[in-house]
């Protein structure tokens, strides 16, 4: 094998959890070594006076089936290969990894789906404090990650600043302007937010103790 062949080997697909995505990339690889007919078909049987032939081919496909076992031990995490029972047969072992997530990544889709129409609608309530606004946000957007969600921290940003009441209008024109938003930390502006909600308290209590002041002096 020469230097550049050995470049271009193909790595075992790792289960991180998205089982139709690794199935499809395992079962290229596996199509890659043609081994995946073993998966599909699996070791063919022999009758009960076999040809020496068909013994042959029995035994090549034990050995290989064995290659595809290898692959899949190497494939799968000790806790998951642990609770496959039957581990005789890399079909077995292939069958018993789909019954077991294929469901669950039609679950993990769906929910998805759902917490994606939910941060769409999402939006600062009336009166709502930013602690609370920004904790409900990261709720679904942690939701949305263990989902399989990819999602950047400017996203979030961007969502946060375009859903806020009317009354922080001055400050999101102020934190646009003066800062780049794909390089704006959640921290930061956390921080500018409430910096500008303690603001808007002081000018309120200033206001109405002015008011009561007023009140008495007529």
């Amino acid at each position: 094998m020469t230097t550049s062949e050995k470049f271009v080997q193909p790595a075992i697909p790792r289960f991180d959890g998205h089982y139709d995505f690794w199935s499809m990339t395992m079962e290229n690889f596996l199509h890659s070594k043609e081994l995946w007919q073993l998966v599909e078909d699996g070791i063919p049987t022999l009758g009960t006076t076999p040809t020496e032939a068909q013994r042959r081919t029995a035994s090549e496909a034990q050995l290989k089936d064995l290659k595809v076992k290898n692959f899949l031990f190497q494939a799968i995490d000790r806790e998951i290969l642990e609770t496959i029972l039957d581990k005789s047969k890399s079909q077995a072992i292939w069958k018993s990894m789909q019954q077991k997530y294929q469901g669950s990544t039609r679950v993990k889709r769906a929910q998805l789906q759902a917490l994606r129409r939910e941060f769409v609608l999402l939006a600062m309530k009336d009166g709502e404090k930013v602690d609370s606004y920004l904790g409900r946000t990261l709720s679904i957007v942690n939701k949305m990650k263990s989902n399989g969600e990819v999602m950047d921290s400017s996203t979030v940003v961007s969502k946060i600043l375009r859903s806020l009441t009317a009354n922080f209008n001055y400050v999101v024109c102020s934190i646009e302007e003066s800062n780049d938003l794909n390089h704006l930390s959640l921290d930061e502006l956390h921080g500018s937010l409430l910096v500008h909600e303690q603001r808007m308290q002081n000018s309120q209590t200033e206001e109405q103790v002015l008011k009561v002041t007023y009140d008495d002096s007529t």
